[in-house]
């Protein structure tokens, strides 16, 4: 198992993706050794059918405005794209859809099904770009990666520490085989366990889960850590720091 086909997924509007946050993902690509495509939603608008803003507003003229904006922002970011992946190696195709806000999630969705692996820069408080980060987890049936768009560090992407949160649930199992071709390429894994956050019935311990990955040749750091009264978030924000 491993990533050959990656998806990019850069947002045009109403506030684009940086071209600086397109590093990360094509690094990414490098360090896993798959081929990296970008998509890119070029939006349509619809005029509002209201006589009387027509008559006190040039409607035509602000949608037209809007469209040559996101078109703008999609053609500097995919250049940008083709030109950083080119130069490692790792380019495959870029893409432009054109569609409505509205109808984005849908057609991201499609094109992820069809990936081994999906990346979607997402800046922290932006709701649209949360929005379709979600409709690619939730509906896509592939793996996702949601990356920030300030990298933590410069220079080459390096698999030194891979954290995986493990509560024994189908979603952190399903994680877990998702994300082997990453897990076999760390230098270091730790499978971290919070308690006294939910009730966990499983028979089964953290223990078997090092079992099983060792079998694949990860060799794993279990740990516990008590939410003493934290939400999971923030306990695992704590852990990984």
């Amino acid at each position: 198992m491993a990533f050959k086909d990656i998806l990019l997924v850069l947002t045009t509007y109403p506030d684009p993706t940086p071209v600086s946050a397109v590093d990360e993902p094509i690094a990414f690509a490098v360090a896993v050794g798959s081929r990296i495509s970008a998509i890119a939603c070029e939006v349509k608008f619809r005029a509002p059918p209201n006589i009387l803003a027509g008559a006190l507003l040039d409607v035509p003229a602000m949608v037209a405005a809007e469209t040559k904006k996101s078109s703008s922002n999609a053609e500097k970011l995919l250049v940008a794209f083709q030109s950083s992946a080119e130069k490692l190696g790792v380019f495959q195709e870029r893409m432009v859809e054109h569609c409505l806000t509205s109808e984005a999630p849908d057609v991201l969705v499609e094109h992820a099904r069809l990936r081994d692996l999906t990346i979607v820069p997402v800046a922290e408080g932006d709701s649209l770009q949360q929005g379709y980060a979600e409709s690619i987890i939730f509906g896509s049936g592939r793996p996702a990666l949601i990356t920030p768009h300030a990298r933590k560090h410069a220079g080459q992407f390096a698999h030194n520490t891979v954290v995986v949160a493990w509560d024994f649930s189908r979603p952190a199992a399903r994680a877990i085989a998702d994300a082997r071709p990453i897990l076999e390429k760390a230098k270091r894994v730790c499978v971290v366990t919070v308690t006294n956050e939910k009730a966990m019935d499983a028979k089964r311990s953290g223990a078997e889960l090092a079992k099983h990955l060792a079998h694949h040749g990860v060799e794993v750091v279990l740990d516990t850590v008590d939410a003493a009264g934290r939400g999971i978030g923030a306990v695992l924000e704590s852990y990984v720091t």
